[in-house]
Order: structure tokens, then C-alpha cells, then sequence
């Protein structure tokens, strides 16, 4: 048995990115650089990512 896979580019680090199957929206981080990736769409067996903005915590310091 087989498992499908999709493939990507990194918009940050421009990483090939090889995934299993994932659904739009799904988000995974870039082994590369650790980005935070959201899958837009799916192509032709292509991911379409966008870079997802992290809000950090302001602890007041």
C-alpha cells in the first residue's frame, strides 16, 4: 500500500517540502527553517504555502 504525497516550496527558505497528504488550511513547519506553513491550496498535486505569523506573548518585560 502506497501513501500519497504532496510536494512544495518553501516561501521562506525555497526548500522542496515533500509531505503526505494533507487538506487545505492543514499547517506543518518547514524542516529547513522551522517556518510555520499553511496550505493555501493543492494543485495538481502541488501545495500552494503561505508563511503563518506567530503572535508571541508579551510577558512585560
Amino acid at each position: 500500500m502506497s501513501t500519497a504525497t504532496l510536494s512544495g516550496t518553501c516561501p521562506e527558505c525555497e526548500t522542496e517540502l515533500t509531505v503526505p497528504s494533507v487538506v487545505q488550511g492543514e499547517t506543518f513547519s518547514c524542516p529547513e527553517c522551522m517556518l510555520t506553513l499553511r496550505v493555501e491550496a493543492i494543485v495538481a498535486d502541488r501545495l500552494q504555502l503561505s508563511m503563518v505569523e506567530v503572535q508571541l506573548r508579551d510577558w512585560g518585560q
